[in-house]
Parts: C-alpha cells; sequence; structure tokens
C-alpha cells in the first residue's frame, strides 16, 4: 500500500467546501447526458460520419474523463465525478437505444459497462496526472498514448471499402487537437510534459507494433 504522505508528495488534495463538491457531481452528470444525447444524435453516418466516428470510440471518452480527474478536489472525487459522467452517458445512450429504437446491443452494454466500472479506478490514479514528479509525468503518458495509438490506427478504420476514408484527415486533426488540449492542461512543468511526451510517443510504438488496442478490445470500441 502507498502512504497518504508519498501520494501528497505527488499531488495534495485541494480543500474543498462540501457545496463545491455536490456541485461538481452534478456538472459531471449534466455533462454525462448531454454527451450521450449527443452521441446518440450522431450515431448515423448520414448525419455526419465525422461526429459518429469520434463517439463511437475510445478517446473522446478518455479525453474528457482525464479533464474530469485532474481537475477534481482529490482523487476519490475524481472517481466519483467519473463514475457519475459515465453513468449518466451510458444511461441516456443505451435507454433510448432500448426503449426507443428497440434495440439491445448486448456485446456494447457490457464492454461500455466494464468501461463505467474501472473507470473510478482511473480517475483515482488520473487525478495525480497534474502533480510534480517523474509519476505525474508517467500516469500523463497514459491517456496521451491511448489518443495517439488510436488516432494512428485510424489509417486503417474504413480499409479495404474507402467508403469514409476522405475523412481521416480531419479524424487525425482531432486526435492531435485532444493530445496539445491534455498536454496544455495538465502538466505543471515543461519537464512533466516533455517527460509525459517522451513516454507517451514510446508506449504508443509499443502499442501498434504489437496491436495493443487491437488485441484487448477486439474492435469493440472502433479502434480497427
Amino acid at each position: 500500500m502507498v502512504s497518504n504522505r508519498a501520494l501528497n508528495s505527488i499531488r495534495t488534495p485541494i480543500g474543498s467546501t462540501k457545496e463545491h463538491k455536490l456541485r461538481s457531481i452534478v456538472y459531471a452528470t449534466v455533462l454525462g447526458i448531454i454527451m450521450g444525447v449527443a452521441a446518440k444524435l450522431v450515431d448515423n453516418a448520414s448525419i455526419n460520419p465525422i461526429f459518429d466516428n469520434i463517439g463511437g470510440r475510445l478517446g473522446i471518452w478518455v479525453f474528457t474523463a482525464t479533464l474530469l480527474s485532474v481537475f477534481s478536489c482529490s482523487p476519490k472525487w475524481a472517481s466519483a465525478n467519473v463514475f457519475a459522467f459515465f453513468v449518466s452517458m451510458l444511461a441516456v445512450y443505451y435507454v433510448y437505444t432500448t426503449l426507443f429504437l428497440k434495440f439491445f446491443p448486448g456485446k456494447a452494454i457490457l464492454f461500455w459497462g466494464i468501461c463505467a466500472l474501472i473507470s473510478p479506478v482511473c480517475a483515482y490514479v488520473m487525478w495525480y496526472a497534474r502533480g510534480k514528479g517523474f509519476i505525474s509525468a508517467a500516469i500523463l503518458s497514459l491517456p496521451i498514448t491511448l489518443l495517439l495509438a488510436e488516432g494512428y490506427e485510424l489509417r486503417n478504420a474504413y480499409l479495404p471499402i474507402h467508403t469514409h476514408y476522405y475523412l481521416i484527415p480531419w479524424l487525425y486533426a482531432i486526435y492531435i487537437l485532444m493530445v496539445v488540449i491534455l498536454l496544455a492542461a495538465i502538466p505543471k512543468n515543461k519537464r512533466n510534459l516533455l517527460v509525459g511526451l517522451s513516454l507517451a510517443m514510446i508506449l504508443c510504438w509499443i502499442f501498434v507494433q504489437w496491436d495493443v488496442l487491437g488485441r484487448m478490445f477486439g474492435g469493440m470500441n472502433g479502434v480497427l
């Protein structure tokens, strides 16, 4: 077990009132509802396929959860906020799908349900990405790695049909923008930024070479 003293040396929880903490839960829940509705509305390639192809992958959700985590007042509240976000988002999305579209995507619900269940643990760890030292930089590299690896794999996303092959440069741009935002918002200093980015690039190379995302998710999140 890691002691509180060791964790506090990385990043110390921010003092906050009970009202502020509850308000953060409400904001996270509302954000989840809004993004769940948005994801359902664009879940149709005839509307705008670029949004559909972003919403169906892990990147946008990891990006949002990372920002919710690091800007929470403590790791415990990061866990609570991110869990509230995923539960509200998935509830809106799949309740609509089941009740109004009369469709029950069991495998997708299981996949995203597992993501929601493990999200509090991930959020607790991710909160320390905005701290100091090598551990913070290493944690920062994790969401950057996923975004870089998933973004890179988009080169194969529409092969061999090429129906929406023209979207790939736009999707690349969105993934790069998410990476830039995380690198601009999270690290407390240039050293953490450089170390985190360097580690992410190394891990990304490993992910791509050994098809880590494909092996882990088997296409469930639209990686391939």
